[in-house]
């Protein structure tokens, strides 16, 4: 796997974190650079963990489903990117009573955005993938986006962040079906 296709991987599943930022931004209880900062670094370092984890876990069952491995790798990119088209339609908002950058809702929301780099994780270990790489290019590319999205969400309001999970759910879609054409076409 090459570079631009880590860092589209990575702008994809970066998409929750750029929405719940933008959310988190509009909602008016994010405030200063300090709360800008505590919520970007932690969705960036959940989201740079997830992977590591989902990869750990994909070694020790690679060997289990090396025949399918392709199929394993599309099916989760298919349900992660459908889950972030679905949710991009959904009439639900993020709302926030309290700092969304404190306590139990900062961790709850890390894990809340990062648990699709989990899927993307295993499915870097079904293809025999290096994960250290790509999980820390999700993690800066996380972390950025989280603050652009929080810095967009005091200008733009909230009528960006479903149409950034929208985007997203494609990109990891498309990913999913090159890896699933690729291995099929040779």
């Amino acid at each position: 796997m090459n570079t631009p296709e880590i860092l589209i991987i990575a702008v994809g599943l970066a998409m929750d974190a750029f929405a719940v930022s933008v959310a988190a931004a509009t909602s008016g209880k994010l405030t200063g650079k300090r709360a800008t900062f505590r919520l970007s670094f932690h969705f960036g370092l959940f989201q740079g963990l997830m992977p590591v984890i989902g990869w750990f876990a994909g070694i020790k069952i690679a060997h289990l489903i090396a025949a399918v491995d392709h199929w394993v790798a599309f099916g989760l990119l298919l349900i992660v990117g459908t889950r972030m088209i679905i949710s991009a339609f959904s009439l639900e908002t993020e709302t926030f009573s309290n700092d969304p950058s404190r306590g139990a809702s900062l961790v709850i929301l890390s894990v809340a955005t990062s648990i699709d780099a989990l899927a993307v994780g295993l499915s870097l270990a079904m293809l025999q993938i290096s994960i250290w790489y790509p999980a820390v290019m999700i993690g800066i590319i996380t972390g950025l986006l989280s603050v652009i999205g929080i810095r967009a969400g005091r200008y733009f309001g909230e009528k960006l962040g479903p149409r950034m999970e929208l985007i997203g759910g494609i990109i990891l879609i498309g990913i999913g079906v090159k890896i699933l054409l690729g291995d099929l076409l040779v």
